[in-house]
């Protein structure tokens, strides 16, 4: 099965077991990390499962949509690396993703 490796707040990186066809937000969420919000269930309406994605993956990713780069907008911790787990559909092309939780704010 293939993996997805998470970085949480404290920066303790675990490996997990990645589902195809789940999103990344829902594979933190089911794995335990508390770190990750995710207060909207993944509707894309409130930026709080924001993630870092590791540069290595970034042509690997769908584009960022304007709806998901309106809310990062109003993120004070946006970066270029700056995504919405909610909005990444995890697949086997995705294996080994790399990505650290970011700070709310």
């Amino acid at each position: 099965m293939p993996t997805l490796k998470v970085t949480n707040l404290a920066g303790e990186e675990r490996l997990v077991e990645a589902e195809s066809g789940r999103t990344v937000m829902e594979i933190i969420r089911d794995n335990g990390f508390a770190d990750l919000q995710a207060l909207c269930g993944g509707c894309c309406s409130c930026a709080t499962c924001h993630v870092y994605v590791d540069e290595a993956f970034a042509d690997r990713l769908q584009p960022i949509s304007d709806d998901e780069s309106d809310l990062l907008d109003s993120s004070a911790n946006r970066t270029a690396q700056s995504r919405l787990s909610c909005q990444l559909v995890f697949s086997q092309a995705l294996d080994g993703l790399r990505v650290r939780i970011a700070e709310a704010g």
